[in-house]
């Protein structure tokens, strides 16, 4: 027995070892509801002809000739629902262990299942006659089994079902037919009833393909969904984790240029050691949806959190030939959400924020198991710094000299703090100060 993803991979080749094992176990979720309608047709059928039997036994003389021939049914019946019982089992274990059942065993069930009606029809042949039987309801419980397997979600398997149903109904009317001298008619009345039942099981066969590739779909958006959360975290806007799954990431290391933005709340350690931990949690929250909320409008991407901070990125993983201004909109407009948040708050909190432009090299980094997307480069080391340099200045927002210039005339309000001494770096570098 083959897992779901190892063979069916081998098949498509294209297709994600994640994305073919999901989809392989919803089919088998879908074939344990198949089974148990048809366990719960099964007993209700059980019950039907109980209480046909109790009720009215001159019919069960008429059609059975008697309990005998209805004693064969329950005994048909009952095989038939410790059979499916079996299946449920045995479909129930294989998704416990994550494997899909063999082919050949779904058309070996494929056939007995539909041959239980073609049974019955015997059996009522015997008791009440070829003419009589073949016009009763037998032949109508071929459609029961052609209808559910279309929960097979396999276009061969529910045509399978449709072919055995017809071919062994035609062969039963024409064995019980063959000595009748009006013989020609009504090989067309079974041949055009037959051709009936196969085409209903082409078209269950239709619609089990076209519900397989909406699962496949459903289960393709998921997948792409979650590869993307597990990549850039819960904290990635709707809209951007949308173009993600139209764009696509690199697998690799790509080079881009960036404005990298590090966020970080000050004395906000302090803070905490008078305080419980859940006041702790639900005011780091608070600010943090406030915070993550305006990146989110202005195209930015939380990285990583870093404790009572963060890092964001503007410009990947999605280009943009603005990022180093729209990071700036963005550290404005967190100053000024703070102040409204603080306002009437027991706790005011105060962030210090640092911006760098230049290149990086982004990508998917990590153990084969666990990837996660992030930067690398002098950028973002030195946008860490210049955050750092707020505890110096007094300051909030500060920026580097390749910031202030990508702004150009938006960036009248900086302030030059001079060049400064940066720890790591050996020469002093520019910084500026916003407002």
């Amino acid at each position: 027995m083959v897992g779901f993803a190892s063979r069916k991979a081998r098949r498509r080749g294209g297709m994600s070892e994640d994305f073919e094992r999901e989809l392989g176990r919803e089919v088998l979720r879908t074939e344990l509801l198949r089974v148990r309608s048809l366990i719960v047709t099964g007993c209700v059928m059980v019950l039907f002809f109980t209480g046909i039997d109790l009720l009215d036994p001159r019919v069960v003389e008429r059609v059975w000739r008697g309990t005998i021939g209805l004693s064969q049914v329950y005994g048909l019946l009952i095989g038939f629902i410790l059979f499916e019982v079996w299946v449920h089992f045995q479909i129930r274990r294989n998704l416990k262990l994550d494997r899909d059942l063999p082919v050949v065993r779904r058309y070996i069930g494929a056939f007995i299942e539909t041959s239980m009606p073609t049974v019955i029809l015997l059996l009522q042949v015997r008791s009440m006659g070829a003419s009589q039987a073949l016009g009763f309801a037998s032949p109508l419980v071929y459609f029961i089994f052609i209808i559910l397997s279309t929960l097979r979600l396999d276009f061969r398997i529910s045509t399978f079902t449709g072919f055995v149903a017809a071919a062994e109904l035609f062969a039963v009317a024409m064995y019980f037919n063959a000595a009748s001298d009006s013989n020609e008619p009504l090989i067309y009345f079974h041949a055009v009833r037959s051709v009936i039942i196969l085409v209903c099981g082409v078209l269950a066969g239709a619609v089990g393909a076209q519900l397989r590739r909406q699962f496949a779909a459903s289960i393709a958006a998921a997948t792409a969904r979650d590869r993307v959360t597990n990549l850039f975290g819960q904290h990635v806007s709707p809209q951007v984790v949308e173009r993600l799954m139209a764009e696509g990431t690199s697998a690799g290391g790509d080079i881009r240029r960036v404005a990298v933005m590090f966020v970080d709340f000050r004395g906000f350690t302090a803070g905490a050691r008078s305080r419980s931990p859940r006041d702790v949690v639900d005011r780091l929250d608070g600010a943090f949806a406030v915070l993550v909320d305006i990146l989110d409008r202005h195209g930015g991407i939380v990285n990583k959190f870093l404790g009572d901070g963060f890092l964001a990125l503007f410009g990947a993983p999605l280009a943009a030939s603005d990022a180093a201004h729209r990071a700036v909109a963005a550290g404005r407009e967190m100053l000024s959400a703070m102040d409204r948040i603080n306002a009437g708050s027991s706790w005011p909190l105060r962030i210090g924020i640092g911006i760098h432009f230049g290149e990086v090299v982004a990508g998917n980094i990590g153990s084969p198991r666990r990837k996660e997307y992030t930067v690398i480069g002098d950028t973002v080391n030195f946008a860490s710094r210049l955050e750092a340099l707020n505890k110096d200045f007094g300051s909030q927002l500060l920026i580097s000299s390749a910031v202030r210039e990508a702004l150009g005339d938006d960036g009248g309000d900086a302030v030059a703090l001079g060049e400064v001494e940066v720890r790591g770096y050996e020469r002093p570098m520019a910084v500026f100060q916003l407002g």
